[in-house]
């Protein structure tokens, strides 16, 4: 096993700081790059994500790219608070979680300048926006089919990581009264299909499994896996320890058995499983051309995901598995799909082969190493911990 300072992790940091820097400004009015040749365009979501890798690098020239991202995404708020899904562009809306991101990327952002009111009207028209987002006028936001980060697969009515999103900025943002209500309500059980309930509302919680569902509206629900929604109810305290030190035990035996049967090549969690096959219920014709099982949203493996993950595993405590954990990205991230870089940080990658697929050198793939490899060596996880701690406190 690779210890934490091991020359490869080492590497590995130098390598995904000169993505950052090289991405850090693109042809799009100056604002970072998606990644470094694919994705010229400045992605609110990618973006809104690297914050927490840039954060830890303590790199002024990517803290003041940032800031630039953050301004820039204020000024295109729209009228009634909605963050565009392009930076640079007012016009491309319609993401469920861009401004959840972009209320938690100012929270962090506000510690890391030192700046408590870092663009407070944007905040407040976010924050009043969101709100609007709860179609029973409560505490849990909704969302239409691919308006999240999952492009091309759907997520129905209240989507985990959505909501693990809402109640992040909340305690980020010291809204600790609302954030109770949310994760009260996503503490309750999902509906069982065919059992007659009144007034009942929806919940994460799934009978006899330690994880969340992966969305839940009215009498239905997915509860497949999702393991950014997960990761992050770990990460932001959703989870309880006892749940979180259970769920990770999960996850790693389902991950063995998927080895064992040849679905996994790579010693860390798909995003996403079981995978939908063509005979399952929830299998659309389009997951043929761009979905297939084990592929991109429908199992495939990310990067950046991955980092949540090994955050996820620092902040259940499981500090050796955190290592191994980081040890196996380290090796993920040097993939390439052109095979003439050290280090590809690649976009995603096919599960059952360990080949990549997607862009190299994406920013989220680099900055979200950055904030595993930190969150390993201290041995916590910044940012995350202080929400932790004011839930503990209540």
């Amino acid at each position: 096993m690779h210890t934490v300072n091991s020359p490869d992790i080492e590497e590995a940091k130098k390598a995904a700081l000169e993505v950052l820097l090289h991405n850090a400004r693109g042809p799009f009015h100056g604002l970072p790059r998606t990644a470094g040749w694919g994705y010229p365009e400045p992605y609110t979501r990618d973006l809104m994500f690297s914050i927490l890798g840039i954060a830890v690098s303590g790199n002024q020239k990517l803290i003041d790219s940032i800031r630039k991202v953050l301004e820039t995404l204020a000024k295109n708020q729209t009228e009634h608070g909605h963050i565009p899904s392009l930076v640079h562009d007012k016009n491309d809306r319609g993401a469920s979680d861009t401004t959840p991101l972009f209320l938690l990327g100012v929270g962090i952002f506000r510690k890391v300048a030192n700046e408590p009111d870092f663009l407070q009207e944007a905040v407040e028209k976010g924050l009043l926006w969101m709100e609007y987002q709860s179609p029973s006028d409560r505490y849990l936001v909704a969302q239409q089919p691919t308006s999240d980060w999952r492009d091309e697969q759907w997520v129905i009515g209240y989507g985990l990581f959505v909501n693990t999103l809402v109640y992040s900025y909340l305690r980020i943002l010291g809204k600790h009264e609302r954030a109770d209500k949310v994760r009260q309500e996503m503490s309750r059980f999902t509906i069982v299909p065919g059992t007659a309930h009144r007034h009942v509302p929806e919940g994460f919680v799934v009978k006899h499994k330690p994880y969340y569902a992966f969305w839940a509206y009215k009498v239905y629900s997915n509860e497949s896996f999702d393991l950014l929604g997960n990761s992050l109810a770990i990460l932001s305290g959703i989870a309880s320890p006892s749940r979180a030190d259970e769920m990770v035990s999960w996850i790693e035996e389902e991950c063995a058995a998927m080895m064992k049967k040849g679905e996994l090549a790579v010693n860390l969690p798909p995003n996403f499983f079981p995978y939908v096959k063509p005979e399952d219920s929830d299998w659309l014709p389009r997951y043929e051309l761009f979905n297939n099982p084990g592929e991109y949203h429908n199992g495939g493996i990310w990067p950046f995901i991955c980092g949540f993950y090994v955050a996820a595993l620092v902040a259940a405590k499981r500090f050796k598995l955190a290592e191994e954990k980081l040890a196996a990205l380290t090796q993920l991230v040097k993939n390439s799909s052109s095979g003439t870089i050290d280090f590809g940080f690649n976009e995603w990658i096919k599960a059952q082969d360990g080949k990549p697929k997607g862009q190299d050198w994406q920013t989220w793939s680099a900055a979200l190493f950055l904030y595993a490899a930190k969150c390993v060596e201290e041995k916590r996880t910044p940012y995350f911990d202080e929400i932790r701690i004011t839930k503990s406190e209540e």
